[in-house]
């Protein structure tokens, strides 16, 4: 079985931070995450390199909400009313009403967040359908950790389409960093998602960031080795400044593209998820 192809989308005009994947299903063609509406034309180019147009897809199957993932979403349904969204139960009524996700990353992106992500169009109730179980002749599953509301899904070929669950490596480079965002980081909920990972012996990772990895075993063991240093790191008392140099010596010293890393998860904001985790931890 060849590896999927992504599709990059040139998240503002970088290549190989942000992808989207093209599936062939049981009822038609889909795409596994849909990036931000500032991506849109990049997915439509992807697509018709492809030999598709965006009304030739017949389903969007999101892995979770974050915008980067799912942003462009509502903008679709809009053009394309066809289209069938499929995502987690705890994520689909912020797809219906966005009103209180927009806050929330405006919180955390200020004044950048329209050059970021840009429109964050509500998806019609009638095109959103909660995944539990089998979807479109994958296994969708829970997959908490970077966030509540994230699945993956499973294709039978042996191809786990990972969200962030499986964390940030841009393909050929090796190192995986976990992406911990606020605000709903759980490190503990994180090891029972890789356990459920490991349990069904995917044979790749499609990850949105970025490309797709075959050395499955090493990739999970070092996402996972990373993500409790990290965790340990924060809550022995690590600052901000601290925290962040330190990932990015890491990331030197690997000789990786650090800019398209720091971009698909800045670590300012890996940090912060991992503080309000940390607290949170404390006050229980």
């Amino acid at each position: 079985m060849a590896s999927p192809e992504p599709i990059d989308l040139l998240h503002l005009g970088r290549e190989r931070v942000i992808a989207s994947y093209l599936l062939d299903t049981e009822d038609g063609p889909a795409l596994l995450d849909c990036g931000a509406s500032t991506t849109v034309d990049a997915l439509k180019a992807g697509l018709a390199a492809r030999g598709f147009a965006l009304t030739d897809i017949r389903h969007l199957l999101l892995t979770h909400i974050h915008l980067d993932h799912a942003g462009a979403a509502g903008t679709l349904v809009r053009e394309h009313p066809g289209l069938q969204v499929h995502v987690s139960p705890i994520g689909a009524p912020h797809l219906v009403d966005p009103e209180r996700l927009e806050k929330s990353a405006r919180r955390l992106y200020g004044d950048s967040f329209d050059s970021l992500w840009g429109e964050l169009a509500p998806v019609p109730a009638e095109n959103v359908h909660p995944v539990d179980g089998a979807v479109l002749g994958l296994e969708s599953f829970p997959s908490p950790g970077h966030a509540s509301h994230h699945v993956c899904y499973l294709d039978p070929d042996g191809t786990l389409y990972a969200g962030d669950a499986c964390g940030v490596r841009v393909l050929p480079g090796r190192f995986v960093l976990p992406p911990t965002p606020p605000p709903e980081v759980d490190v503990e909920g994180w090891e029972n998602t890789l356990d459920e990972i490991e349990r069904r012996k995917p044979e790749r990772l499609a990850l949105i960031h970025y490309g797709v990895a075959e050395d499955v075993a090493r990739h999970l063991t070092e996402l996972r080795l990373t993500l409790l240093d990290w965790a340990e790191s924060v809550e022995g008392g690590a600052s901000e400044e601290e925290f962040v140099d330190y990932a990015l010596a890491e990331l030197h010293d690997s000789g990786e593209d650090v800019d398209s890393y720091e971009q698909a998860m800045p670590f300012w904001q890996s940090y912060l998820g991992l503080k309000r985790w940390a607290e949170k931890k404390v006050r229980e």
